[in-house]
């Protein structure tokens, strides 16, 4: 039997926006400008959903500066989100196969949103410039709640921004890469989708199916098909 699904929501990075190369190439260009070698491309991937600070500290750790205060820290931080703020979108896109189930969505009159740690300033500005921003129903970030993800206070505002009940998070799925975004679906009791081919590291990839997602998808690819083909959903 079908589940009926009311919305679909998504994480950002590393669910619906390949983002990688963007940061891949702001940490090598910090690694320049330090007479640095910058950390392999893979590694950098792997640390995109836990943020700036461990990008910028897999930065510094791959460079042997192991002592740096954290004034430096935060100095290194706030020059990396002033890199990506002036380019945000080099070389960003959206997951191949994810286009289609967003336009699939906009055609059947589902409205779909995302939820994401990224502050609202970036989120903003990346979604303007891959023309995403009026097309997304709901958009909500740390800045507009007191506890970001895990806690379930952003799913309830996003069911709130798309006017869907509490009561009917169950017809509502949340897709995303990190475990965060599973507990926080979870916690709200929506449907939860695992974006098994995000920004997950090594030690963590054994540990998938204990996340306790619905589904695991492993490509972006898997997902289309999940959402648009596979008969579990019907769309309200």
């Amino acid at each position: 039997m079908s589940q009926f699904v009311k919305a679909v929501l998504f994480d950002l990075d590393g669910t619906l926006i390949d983002t990688a190369a963007d940061f891949v190439r702001i940490i090598g260009k910090m690694s320049r400008e330090n007479n640095w070698q910058a950390p392999p491309e893979t590694e950098i991937r792997e640390q995109v959903s836990a943020g700036a600070s461990a990008m910028v500290r897999l930065m510094l750790r791959h460079n042997d500066q192991i002592e740096v205060s954290e004034e430096a820290l935060l100095e290194f931080r706030q020059q990396f989100l002033d890199d990506y703020e002036a380019e945000i979108c080099i070389d960003s896109c959206v997951f191949t196969g994810l286009e289609e189930v967003l336009a699939a969505l906009e055609e059947k009159g589902v409205p779909w949103g995302i939820v994401t740690n990224k502050p609202r300033y970036l989120a903003e500005k990346l979604l303007d410039e891959m023309q995403l921003d009026g097309r997304c129903s709901a958009l909500v970030c740390p800045d507009d709640v007191s506890r970001s993800k895990p806690d379930p206070e952003p799913m309830y505002m996003a069911l709130e921004k798309l006017e869907i009940p509490r009561g009917a998070a169950g017809c509502v799925l949340y897709v995303g890469d990190h475990i965060r975004d599973i507990e926080a679906g979870n916690a709200a009791g929506m449907l939860t989708v695992l974006a098994a081919y995000g920004y997950i590291p090594p030690e963590d990839q054994k540990n998938l199916k204990k996340w306790g997602a619905d589904y695991i998808t492993d490509t972006p690819e898997q997902l289309n098909e999940l959402l648009l083909s596979s008969g579990e959903f019907d769309y309200l």
